[in-house]
């Protein structure tokens, strides 16, 4: 759970949003996010409210996978602004399947 609000925090800071700001986009008061972020113990959809707040999803991921998502979601995004049509087909194809399977039980 901890390191689930501690991503919540950086993301939070990342959009340049303050606590206080919270209380607008996913409607609980800045000392109940205050006290979700720093050791809450918050029911699952408030975490689903303040994940939508964050413009954000949480995932479930296989454990198996984990590696795997992470060094997906690490590596350089595709340069969107590109305007060659091979890269444009490229981006398409990573929005359609951007897992590209990889969340699939291998059984």
């Amino acid at each position: 759970m901890r390191s689930l609000l501690q991503q919540f925090k950086k993301r939070r800071l990342a959009l340049g949003l303050k606590q206080s700001d919270m209380m607008l986009r996913v409607g609980v008061s800045r000392q109940q996010y205050q006290f979700i972020e720093s050791k809450g113990n918050p029911r699952l959809d408030t975490l689903d409210l303040i994940a939508k707040g964050l413009n954000s999803e949480i995932v479930l991921v296989p454990k198996d996978k984990l590696d795997q998502v992470r060094a997906l979601l690490e590596s350089k995004d595709i340069d969107r602004e590109k305007t060659s049509e091979s890269e444009n087909t490229a981006s398409k194809a990573l929005s359609d399947d951007p897992w590209k399977g990889l969340l699939e039980d291998n059984g």
